[in-house]
């Protein structure tokens, strides 16, 4: 009990930047989610363009092109997968270098002094983080997997399937295709969100203010920048028609 008290009272600003960060982190995430069921945003606006997509896609009868589009998300999903591996593998080798790495960490200015166990810990933290995005990859990777099948699986125009019927397979088709999108953007932010946790190894009052930065450039590029009203140009899709057909869970936060 004692040693803990003593850890504590030794690193009690570095608990504070974690728990901080950990409530910036998941409550964005939480936040994007519950927001995007009745808010314009890059998830819901592209979830509208997807089902859009697939719509026209099940009035096609060469349906190359929309395979094609899905293989090329799966290879940008593949290449963040496979980075995630490699950025894994230096900071595993960092901790057989952890002296060298208190060094160079010593010589940087306005470095916070960190001993062997703090820097161990914020490591572990960039490990776990990258560990969640790895994850995330390569469920989005599979997700996509899941798309092109369905697609194969769609009926053909000549078939004669009713308009009820086409709707209900262009949902569920865009509803996958959200899903691996939501996936590929929640690693996508693990890579924002460690860029603070880097910043971490030399002061935490940066990482605490990196960490907002992080939030607000996150939540500036998905409710209010320029590429969102660009996809809302479109009629069908202008806010004033915005409904809450995007109640759907898995879409949350692109």
């Amino acid at each position: 009990m004692e040693d803990l008290l003593s850890f504590i009272s030794g690193n009690w600003l570095n608990l504070i930047a974690l728990v901080w960060f950990l409530i910036c982190f998941n409550g964005y995430m939480t936040y994007t989610r519950v927001k995007s069921y009745n808010t314009p945003c890059l998830a819901s606006i592209l979830h509208l363009y997807r089902t859009e997509w697939m719509r026209h896609m099940l009035m096609r009868e060469n349906r190359i092109t929309d395979t094609t589009a899905v293989a090329n998300l799966e290879r940008s999903v593949s290449f963040f997968a496979s980075t995630t591996i490699l950025v894994l593998a230096g900071l595993l080798t960092v901790f057989s270098a952890m002296d060298k790495a208190i060094t160079l960490v010593a010589e940087i200015p306005f470095a916070y002094p960190a001993t062997k166990e703090e820097l161990e810990l914020k490591l572990l933290v960039m490990v776990i983080l990258f560990v969640f995005a790895f994850f995330k990859f390569t469920w989005s990777l599979r997700q996509y997997g899941f798309v092109s099948v369905m697609i194969g699986g769609a009926p053909m125009p000549q078939e004669g399937v009713d308009r009820r019927a086409n709707e209900a397979h262009a949902a569920r088709i865009s509803k996958m295709s959200s899903m691996a999108a939501n996936n590929f953007n929640l690693g996508l932010r693990s890579y924002y969100f460690s860029i603070p946790v880097l910043s971490w190894m030399i002061n935490p009052w940066l990482f605490m203010i990196l960490t907002v930065v992080i939030v607000f450039v996150l939540y500036r590029r998905e409710f209010a920048s320029s590429t969102l009203k660009t996809l809302m140009m479109s009629s069908e899709l202008n806010p004033e028609l915005y409904d809450r057909r995007q109640d759907d869970k898995s879409m949350g936060g692109l």
